[in-house]
């Protein structure tokens, strides 16, 4: 094997460590203020270290004390992960179908990128329509009316991906399939959807993702616990006359653990698809 010059090799480890760090500082200095006392964040010149650990707000947010901070702070994640899993299954179950039928006949490929151009769209232009139909039904305040509206979000954007992912399948294993007797329910079942599987998981992982983040329509379509997510649950620890940017950090820090376990387990599935999807010769 040629081995690269040693010039090349120390730039793309240079280069690593830059990426690595940009993206790791923001994280590293919430979980460093998650853990610095008051005295410490408010300190001139600024402690980038804390001289006293203080775990005191991650007892507060995670304590289920009734009408107590935690409680609140629990049951706007437990808001947050039912509305990204429902929105993140319905937006499967509708685009897989659709980026299918778009992959394998190109004369309404159209339609995709139409659905796509809603993204240009302010969301500001989309939320008087959504509210309206959300009271209508009566889905206000709701979990599974904000789902609902993740969906409009969610769906174009799979769709998008998961297309690309159906266009690496070959027609031929298919047609091969329909002429042996096979529905077609049987092939996407048992070859197209296990061999487009990295496919499927990346665009879970970014509709998980984007669902997860959204803050805009949680803060318009929710206004108690019941349907608050971790977003707006977030927002509100800044909007009292006195904030204290320990406890935000921390609950910066609790609500990126999901979605890095999740990734986590996603990343694992990727793999799996790409063993199970492999034709053998």
């Amino acid at each position: 094997m040629e081995r690269r010059p040693g010039l090349q090799t120390v730039l793309v480890y240079v280069a690593a460590i830059v990426l690595a760090v940009v993206i790791l500082a923001p994280f590293v200095w919430l979980a460093i203020m998650s853990i610095s006392s008051a005295a410490d964040l408010s300190s001139r010149p600024l402690h980038w270290l804390p001289q006293v650990y203080d775990f005191s707000r991650y007892v507060t947010l995670l304590s289920v004390g009734t009408n107590s901070a935690g409680a609140a702070f629990l049951a706007s994640l437990r808001n947050s992960l039912v509305v990204a899993a429902m929105a993140t299954i319905a937006a499967l179950i509708v685009a897989v179908p659709a980026a299918w039928a778009v992959s394998r006949h190109r004369q309404v490929g159209w339609t995709i990128y139409l659905t796509i151009g809603t993204y240009m769209l302010p969301v500001v232009a989309l939320s008087v329509p959504l509210y309206k139909g959300l009271a209508a039904l009566g889905l206000l305040n709701n979990v599974v009316g904000l789902a609902g509206v993740y969906l409009t979000i969610l769906a174009p954007f799979t769709a998008w991906l998961l297309k690309s992912g159906f266009d690496a399948v070959p027609r031929e294993i298919e047609s091969a399939a329909m002429i042996d007797g096979a529905r077609l329910d049987q092939i996407l079942r048992r070859l197209t959807l296990p061999l487009a599987a990295p496919a499927v998981a990346t665009a879970a992982l970014f509709a998980l993702l984007l669902a997860w983040d959204e803050f805009f329509y949680a803060l318009l379509f929710t206004s108690d616990q019941r349907a608050k997510t971790l977003t707006v649950a977030i927002a509100d620890l800044a909007g009292g006359r006195i904030t204290d940017y320990g406890q935000i950090a921390t609950a910066g820090v609790l609500a990126a653990l999901p979605p890095v376990v999740i990734g986590i387990v996603m990343q694992r599935a990727l793999v799996a698809g790409l063993t199970q999807g492999g034709v053998k010769g």
